[in-house]
């Protein structure tokens, strides 16, 4: 079941308002939620609830043997081992089966070998790599031992599917997320009206802006190569807004859906297109992933423990884990490794995230340094997403090459293109996405208010303004499109 689908629409309040006011007590809202989850995946398709019921159970059964086995370090290694290894032998075949064997095939034959191999032909379930970090993180922890196991399944199950980030995220942490299943919760109007603001702003951000990117983007990609450079570029960049309005406009509805529950999801996005460089950048996109990848991938490597050289291949080995995260495809392995480079690099020039301050903290613009840096760290990110979109390597290299050819001043020669792309609704809403952001760039959204904002103060006119922002946002929807970050 999608977000922006009818389905949702009808399925949100009637559970909304069993859990509230229909049942009673922590375990029957646990159950509920379980239930509701299950509903939730299963309206894609039923099948593929086994697997997650699977990796549920692997993970939950292998919490109470750690325990088990208190004292017995080998034998907590062990299960801890079995389990992680199970679960990403799931994630394999249904992921990446197809994708090693096809790259094998390639590489034995320049050597004559024609290999005779069958691929699967499997529907790769939705939000399997995202469920699946997420119960790892709980046997790891648990072998760590920074949280207990869970004695009761119901909450456990509830942690894995809880259908707000069922799909896509944000990749949860036990430590942070089980305990909330495991509290009584009480109704909040303050946090569940804030909730409502903040899906408001991520349904504004899906609907109208990364919709309406799709149909310029997928018209461009469709004939890059009669394109002109001022042609492609638009394309990266309309790219760049799709998956960043995309992608956290889910966390925004995710994030925001949760808290009329009584849960409080970890931010996913803290407005990465104003970053100044590109390791702050990665502070603030997908903040659950790229911190998931930092506490169980490169600190247990050696993070920047052990010399330049070691950090440099920790780096390098992480991001080329993460580009393959994303698809099993080599066009992510190549992104990945794209910013495994300029990562490197900003280390070795000693590039700082620069997180520890909001940009032009404490003023209305930013200063011209800043302004520079912005630009420059979207235009090497911008780059880095035709990577990310292409079909394949040789398409990527294609795409940039046109894209930085001289024609990218040919403004006469790209007139009928950028015409027929119809920018008239996407270009307003980006412009107006961007000064709302830039102006609570201080808030976790756009659409956040302190009980002492001045806004407060003006009911008639807030209320306004939220029908008005639905209203544009039925009314200028694009074309209904599966979040992007469903097919990892």
């Amino acid at each position: 079941m999608q977000f922006n689908s009818f389905a949702f629409l009808v399925f949100l309040p009637i559970v909304f308002l069993l859990y509230w006011k229909g049942v009673r007590g922590l375990r029957w809202q646990n159950l509920l939620i379980v239930t509701a989850s299950y509903m939730f995946y299963g309206w894609w398709d039923a099948r593929f609830l086994s697997l997650v019921v699977l990796t549920s159970m692997l993970s939950f059964a292998g919490g109470l043997l750690t325990e088990r086995y208190e004292g017995r370090r080998n034998r907590q290694k062990m299960v801890c081992t079995t389990v992680i290894v199970s679960n990403l032998l799931i994630l394999a075949v249904f992921k990446y089966f197809n994708f090693f064997v096809t790259s094998l095939v390639a590489l034995v034959r320049p050597l004559g070998i024609e290999p005779d191999w069958v691929t699967l032909h499997v529907v790769l379930p939705v939000g399997i790599s995202f469920y699946t970090f997420q119960a790892l993180s709980y046997t790891i922890d648990v072998y760590r031992k920074e949280l207990p196991a869970t004695h009761d399944v119901v909450e456990f199950l509830a942690y894995i599917s809880f259908f707000p980030q069922l799909v896509a995220g944000p990749i949860e942490r036990a430590s942070r997320l089980l305990p909330q299943f495991q509290r009584h919760r009480r109704f909040d109007y303050v946090q569940a009206v804030d909730g409502c603001r903040q899906m408001l702003w991520g349904f504004f951000k899906k609907m109208v802006i990364a919709d309406n990117c799709a149909l310029a983007v997928n018209q461009i990609w469709a004939g890059y190569q009669d394109q002109t450079g001022l042609v492609l570029m638009v394309g990266g960049v309309l790219f760049a807004f799709q998956i960043y309005c995309d992608f956290s406009g889910y966390s925004d509805i995710a994030i925001g859906c949760a808290r009329l529950f009584g849960f409080s999801l970890m931010r996913n996005f803290d407005y990465p297109y104003f970053s100044r460089s590109i390791p702050e950048f990665w502070h603030r996109w997908h903040i659950s992933l790229t911190t998931w990848f930092r506490d169980y991938v490169y600190i247990p490597l050696g993070g920047s423990r052990e010399g330049r050289w070691k950090t440099v291949r920790n780096i390098y080995v992480v991001w080329a884990v993460s580009g393959l995260w994303h698809g099993a495809n080599w066009t992510f392995v190549w992104w990945g490794l794209y910013h495994g480079t300029l990562l490197t690099a900003s280390r070795l020039l000693d590039v700082r995230k620069e997180n520890r301050r909001t940009v032009a903290c404490g003023h209305w613009l930013s200063a011209v340094r800043e302004g520079v840096q912005m630009s420059f760290t979207f235009f090497l990110v911008v780059t880095g997403w035709v990577v990310f979109r292409a079909g394949t390597m040789g398409d990527a290299v294609a795409y940039l090459d046109r894209m930085y050819s001289t024609s990218l001043l040919d403004v006469g020669g790209s007139a009928d293109m950028l015409q027929d792309l119809r920018l008239g609704t996407v270009v307003p809403a980006i412009v107006f996405m961007l000064l709302c952001e830039w102006v609570q760039r201080n808030r976790c959204h756009a659409l956040q208010l302190s009980s002492n904002s001045r806004f407060m103060r003006y009911t008639t006119f807030r209320y306004a303004f939220y029908i008005v922002l639905a209203m544009m946002t039925l009314a200028l929807a694009g074309s209904s499109s599966e979040f992007i970050y469903f097919q990892f």
